[in-house]
């Protein structure tokens, strides 16, 4: 195994002065002699801010106290909540006015909580206040509400299920907060971040701009965070440098922006403000144009490596997710082996001649009995080998095999996922994981069996080009999909474009690459093994070449971005 390189921290230098601690924050504040007016995404600890201000002399109302009721909150929101124990439906119309009472316009001196800016917006005379805006990013808020640290707005939910406060966030709440951060977001005066409780920092809302137009014309990385999983493996552990005493690590989110954050200097804030706030210089016009502000590619690591089978599962069809969910594109997506044990297989695609009925009944009957389910009976196994690449679009039946470490390239919509088999085993909480078989049988494509699969989706690939020192492939996706990856291999320079679109790639092979601009647009910028880099659509050209150790070495990329239909 490699010795890692893999840097779990990437950051872009910022200048401006960072204060640092409550005391030093809270100075600052006082000093501007305005009412400070403090917006809350779900997910801060509220009260411990609180207790932060009222620690050094002020006075603080909380916003809390001004939302409707929690049964009104639970009434208005159960429609998109439902009672479904994982999915519900995105809730696009709500705003953070509809969780707060009507006529309440406070003007007291220091004002906390969600709805701060609401509040208080008819009141305060312009200029005679200051809006500071504690983030949150959302990896952070999960693991806040494992601990049942946090409460939904308007709602305390926290004995309940990890996977229902995460539906309320991921259908209602985030959506909610997303809404009135995108309309504040050029009046923000200083940003706050308490992703660290013990250690807040600030800056101002200026700078943390600048950074968020510097990171949108350069190559970047977002903050990746690691997960155990029931079939976790442990190739990341030695790759990406994690804790050895941990029984696993089966997932990264190793570029998923509605997920991870950034790292501007020290501030760590949400990937999607960069999203929210530069879309067209990051996504593209056209890009824009059909996903909005939606980042619609997601690379993520999936580690079976010493773990087990990920669970039998099938992902919606475009029709069916939105309407039963009410989101516009379905996760469709790929399996590609960065790294493969020998023996290890993909689940992909139905046997020839299979009976849908007679596997539903079976399925059904694992369920409700604990009776084993013969996969291989109805499924097909395909052996594989690092650097394979499985097309999966929506409605393909699939799953990684034991032994196999996956970069799993997707549409980012990753919630929906139908498990209809799991081996037996039991989640981490000791529970038996949401199956889905209903769901399931209504998007399996019956049609893409044995000899469709080969033919389709198994290492489709495609010699593109080649020069001195590089050659091009084309791995996929499916015609079915909107994703497009291209892979390179290359002891030189090889020239990118980003065509007018998002472009993600990860470093395949080789320990070290630089990524340079040919008209010196942006500073260089160093990659290495496993990592997952952006690139914003209006870099246009770019170079990659095998740098420091790597140099003279065959390297390798695959690059992800959305395929537009001349």
């Amino acid at each position: 195994m490699r010795k890692s390189n893999y840097d779990k921290y990437p950051h872009i230098d910022l200048s401006g002065q960072l204060w640092k601690g409550w005391k030093q924050i809270i100075s600052e504040l006082k000093a501007r002699h305005c009412r400070l007016i403090i917006e809350c995404y779900q997910g801060v600890l509220i009260s411990e801010v609180i207790e932060a201000f009222e620690a050094e002399g002020l006075s603080v109302t909380d916003t809390r106290q001004f939302f409707k009721s929690e049964a009104e909150i639970r009434q208005m929101t159960q429609p998109w909540v439902t009672d479904d124990r994982l999915f519900g439906r995105r809730a696009g119309h709500l705003r953070m006015e509809d969780f707060i009472r009507e006529d309440v316009h406070l003007s007291e001196d220091v004002v906390v909580g969600p709805a701060a800016s609401l509040l208080c917006a008819p009141s305060v005379p312009k200029g005679q206040a200051l809006l500071v805006y504690a983030d949150m990013a959302r990896w952070e808020i999960q693991q806040r509400q494992r601990r049942k640290e946090v409460c939904a707005l308007g709602v305390d939910n926290r004995d309940e299920a990890p996977s229902k406060q995460y539906k309320r966030g991921y259908f209602v709440d985030w959506l909610v907060c997303d809404e009135l951060k995108k309309r504040l977001l050029d009046r923000i005066d200083y940003w706050l971040d308490t992703t660290r409780p013990d250690e807040p920092k600030m800056m101002t809302g200026d700078t943390i701009r600048n950074g968020l137009d510097i990171l949108s014309q350069q190559p970047f990385r977002v903050v990746p965070f690691f997960d155990p999983a029931p079939w976790g493996g442990q190739w990341m552990k030695d790759v990406c440098d994690l804790d050895k005493t941990k029984e696993n690590f089966g997932w990264c989110f190793d570029c998923v922006p509605e997920e991870n954050s950034i790292l501007l200097g020290e501030m760590e804030l949400p990937a999607n403000d960069l999203v929210f706030y530069r879309t067209r210089n990051l996504l593209g016009a056209p890009v824009e144009a059909r996903f909005g502000q939606d980042f619609p590619i997601r690379f993520d690591f999936l580690d079976t490596m010493g773990g087990g089978n990920l669970s039998l599962q099938v992902h919606p069809t475009t029709e069916y997710i939105h309407d039963t969910f009410g989101i516009f594109y379905t996760q469709d997506e790929s399996y590609y082996l960065l790294d493969a044990e020998e023996g290890a297989t993909v689940y992909l695609g139905l046997k020839s001649d299979v009976n849908p009925d007679e596997m539903i009944g079976a399925l059904n009957k694992a369920q409700n009995t604990g009776e084993a389910f013969d996969a291989e009976r109805y499924v097909n196994r395909w052996p594989a080998k690092k650097h394979d690449h499985f097309l999966i679009p929506a409605g393909t039946i699939h799953c990684s095999g034991a032994g196999a470490m996956v970069l799993e390239i997707s549409a980012t919509p990753n919630i929906f996922t139908f498990k209809l088999y799991d081996w037996g085993r039991l989640g981490l909480d000791g529970l038996p994981r949401p199956i889905n078989i209903r769901h399931g049988s209504h998007v399996i494509q019956w049609e893409r069996q044995t000899d469709w699969v080969r033919q389709n989706i198994v290492n489709h690939i495609e010699p593109i080009a080649k020069g001195d020192g590089w050659r091009e492939e084309r791995t996929g996706l499916h015609e079915n999909e909107f994703i497009e990856t291209r892979r390179h291999w290359f002891t030189k320079t090889v020239h990118h474009h980003t065509g007018g679109g998002v472009n993600v790639l990860n470093v395949i092979e080789g320990d070290e690459l630089i990524v340079e601009s040919p008209t010196n647009a942006f500073n260089p910028y160093v990659v290495h093994y496993a990592e997952t880099f952006i690139i914003p659509a209006c870099v246009g050209e770019y170079t990659i070449r095998p740098y420091g150790a790597a140099e003279g070495k065959e390297c390798g990329t695959i690059k992800a971005y959305v395929r537009f239909k001349s």
